[in-house]
C-alpha cells in the first residue's frame, strides 16, 4: 500500500481538502491518504467550515477529519509527502534526517501544469478563495492519481 501525506500550515484548510480530494480519486484498498500541519495551532480541530462546505459541494465529506501536527515519525510512516507551499516544504525538510526522507517531500502543484507552485492559504479569505484552492488541488490530485 502506498501511503501519502498532505501537509499545510494548520491542517484545517488546504491539506484536509487535498486529503479528501485525493481519497476521492484513488482506490483506498491500495492507497492510504492522511494530512497534517507544520504548526500546532489547530491540533484536534475539525477542518475550517469553508473547507468542509467547498468539499461537500463536490460530494466529499471531510468533516470528520481532525488536525494534527507533522512529526518526524511521518517520514517513516509515509511514502510521499505533498506540501502546499515553499514555507511548508522548508519546514518539513528541516525535520528530515536523511536524503531518503528529503526525497519524499514534494510541492503538490508541481504535479500540475499551473503557472504557480504554491497553493495559496485561503484562511483569511472567503468561500471564493476556498473554491479556487479546491480547483487547484483537484487538478493536482487527478494528476497524482493518474501517475501512481
Amino acid at each position: 500500500m502506498t501511503r501519502i501525506l498532505m501537509v499545510c500550515l494548520g491542517n484545517i484548510c488546504r491539506s484536509p481538502l487535498a486529503e479528501g480530494i485525493l481519497k476521492s480519486h484513488v482506490d483506498l484498498n491500495h492507497y492510504s491518504v492522511d494530512s497534517a500541519g507544520t504548526s500546532s495551532y489547530h491540533i484536534g480541530q475539525a477542518p475550517d467550515p469553508r473547507a468542509i462546505e467547498v468539499a461537500a459541494l463536490k460530494n466529499i465529506n471531510i468533516s470528520m477529519l481532525r488536525a494534527r501536527q507533522f512529526s518526524k515519525k511521518d517520514f517513516k510512516d509515509f511514502d510521499i509527502i505533498y506540501v502546499m507551499d515553499k514555507s511548508n516544504y522548508n519546514d518539513i525538510l528541516k525535520m528530515s534526517n536523511s536524503k531518503s526522507d528529503s526525497l519524499k517531500v514534494k510541492l503538490i502543484l508541481k504535479e500540475t501544469h499551473l503557472d504557480t507552485i504554491e497553493v495559496p492559504d485561503p484562511y483569511y479569505g472567503g468561500i471564493d478563495e476556498f473554491s479556487k484552492v479546491y480547483e487547484m488541488l483537484d487538478k493536482a490530485c487527478m494528476s497524482i492519481a493518474k501517475k501512481i
